[in-house]
């Protein structure tokens, strides 16, 4: 076979070109894992961000109960060193130094006043110092100037006169050392929230609270609470002339045509009633929807106007006749068995069919709607923590936050919800807890009782 010198030439080209491209492959991989390496190094040894600092509340007090929330984070190399302080007067308070293995990136701490650390009211610093795991230890550090307040606000009674009724409404004034963040009754497990208002030009407080209808039968413990801005709480004790009351009990026969007619309305609108009898479907409304209709208002009722919006005496319905009163303790029968309890919770009022009703007194519209063993209601608020609730309503005519004057027709009277007959059921609220509202449609009581205590004239 003859070889020409052609092809020799050719030969080498191509073993030319092949130790070329390996070697430049080689170059190529070379280049790479130095780019990795310097990429890599560039992560690790190129974190100059610093780590992150917040702080949740930028209220410069600082209180024994009042904590400072902090966050710190670090999304890259993570957080290393933490150290809070407090300086005040020269010294250094350890609040909190810890070290973090690799890995965690945020930190949420809310840092109390330990009891061991004595720290005098008056200004102080909030040192925060944090490191993270970067290759130059990136540090950032935040210094606040901050308040210590470990004093508790102290309470003066406006007035000693505290004389409330069994089932009914009191009212205490009284005024602080220091403006208040929180403050109100306690009575036991309920608590009603207190209301500033101006009295003679001064800051006072006022707070409409009321007792449990069993008061007689028990001792109360009943106290203000008073909370500060920085989270100091001091309260006292007072004491209230109760005036009991004795309230009519009834037994109430419940005909088969009552339930016949009642019953399937909550059985069409409440799904879980459906494959209920005529008298498991009372006993449910009676007991679980009334106690829920109660946690329903009392929400309602958790937010009010924090000033009096009420003037004079509240309206009473017009030419209607009492059908049950507050406080009456009901006992139901059915064949002669009792099937259930309540308690009426509000003044039961009669007149013609489809009475206009008309708003007892001013206020904002809370809420409008349907609601369990009431049907349609209204209830309005009057400032204050004080509500008024109209219920069994067959229509109404405002809707919720509308503005009302006293006398402002709301709806008309009806039969709707757990009604045998065209009414209005009428309640007062203090808190989201029932009161007589008898008191409120008597001007000398609120004289008495309310007005003389808010000394209105300084509002």
């Amino acid at each position: 076979m003859k070889i020409f010198k052609s092809d020799v030439i050719l030969g080498k080209f191509r073993n030319y070109n092949s130790t070329k491209r390996k070697t430049a492959l080689k170059v190529a991989l070379v280049v790479l894992l130095v780019l990795g390496i310097g990429f890599g190094l560039l992560y690790v040894c190129g974190d100059f961000e610093k780590p992150a600092i917040a702080l949740k509340n930028e209220s410069p007090l600082l209180g024994l109960q009042r904590p400072v929330d902090i966050a710190l984070s670090d999304y890259k190399s993570g957080l290393r060193d933490i150290e809070i302080n407090i300086i005040q007067n020269n010294k250094t308070y350890i609040l909190l130094s810890a070290h973090y293995p690799k890995g965690i990136a945020y930190k949420q701490f809310s840092i109390k006043i330990p009891d061991q650390v004595k720290l005098v009211d008056g200004p102080a610093i909030l040192h925060i110092s944090v490191t993270d795991y970067s290759f130059h230890k990136n540090e950032n550090t935040l210094n606040k100037e901050i308040i210590i307040d470990t004093t508790a606000p102290q309470l003066f009674f406006s007035s000693t006169d505290n004389n409330i009724n069994q089932g009914g409404t009191g009212v205490i004034t009284y005024s602080a050392s220091e403006a208040l963040s929180l403050t109100g009754v306690q009575v036991e497990n309920i608590f009603f929230r207190g209301y500033p208002i101006n009295i003679s030009g001064k800051l006072h407080y006022i707070t409409y609270y009321t007792l449990p209808l069993d008061i007689k039968d028990k001792k109360i413990n009943i106290k203000i609470i008073a909370k500060d801005s920085a989270g100091n709480e001091s309260s006292r004790v007072f004491s209230c002339l109760v005036h009991c009351k004795k309230f009519r009990t009834d037994k109430m026969n419940l005909p088969d045509s009552f339930l016949q007619q009642k019953m399937p309305e909550f059985q069409i609108r409440y799904q879980n009633l459906r494959n209920k009898s005529l008298i498991e479907t009372f006993t449910y409304v009676n007991e679980q929807m009334r106690n829920d209709d109660l946690k329903t208002i009392q929400s309602i009722c958790q937010k009010s106007e924090p000033e009096q919006l009420w003037q004079d005496v509240f309206l009473r319905m017009k030419n209607a006749a009492p059908m049950a009163m507050f406080g009456d303790r009901r006992t139901y029968f059915y064949k002669g068995s009792s099937i259930g309890e309540s308690i009426h919770m509000g003044v039961d009022l009669a007149s013609t069919a489809n009475a206009p009703i008309e708003a007892s007194n001013n206020g904002i519209v809370s809420f409008t709607g349907v609601l369990g063993i009431y049907g349609n209601i209204v209830i309005i608020d009057h400032g204050l923590g004080l509500f008024s609730l109209y219920g069994h309503l067959n229509s109404i005519a405002v809707k919720n936050a509308q503005k009302v004057k006293k006398g402002e027709i709301i709806g008309y009277s009806g039969m709707s919800g757990l009604a045998g007959g065209d009414h209005l059921h009428f309640s007062i609220l203090v808190g989201g807890q029932f009161v007589n509202p008898q008191e409120w449609w008597d001007a000398h009581w609120i004289a008495d009782n309310v007005s003389r205590k808010m000394a209105i004239t300084g509002q």
